[in-house]
């Protein structure tokens, strides 16, 4: 695989599991005891910290690239195993 490949496909990993990682750990002000700002949506986050969800999601999106190049280099699950109509096709 290409290392052109490998950033393209982390940074794909990445921005996916950003909004898989996103929601874990938030809090709203009512669930905080915090006064809401005037005009606040009552669903606003009372206790978000970009720098927490960027380390969560590239610790998760590391983890998944990993699993994802290892069974490139060892082939554990190839397309061959999600042909559901080879049966058919003899």
């Amino acid at each position: 695989m290409q290392p052109a490949s490998m950033i393209a496909i982390y940074v794909l990993f990445w921005a996916l599991t950003l909004f898989a990682v996103l929601p874990f750990g938030v809090r709203t002000h009512e669930e905080l005891g915090i006064d809401m700002v005037s005009g606040q949506a009552d669903s606003a986050p009372g206790n978000f910290s970009a720098g927490r969800i960027i380390l969560r999601t590239t610790v998760v999106s590391a983890i998944l690239f990993g699993l994802f190049y290892l069974n490139y280099r060892f082939e554990w699950i190839t397309a061959e195993d999600f042909n559901f109509f080879q049966s058919f096709d003899q």
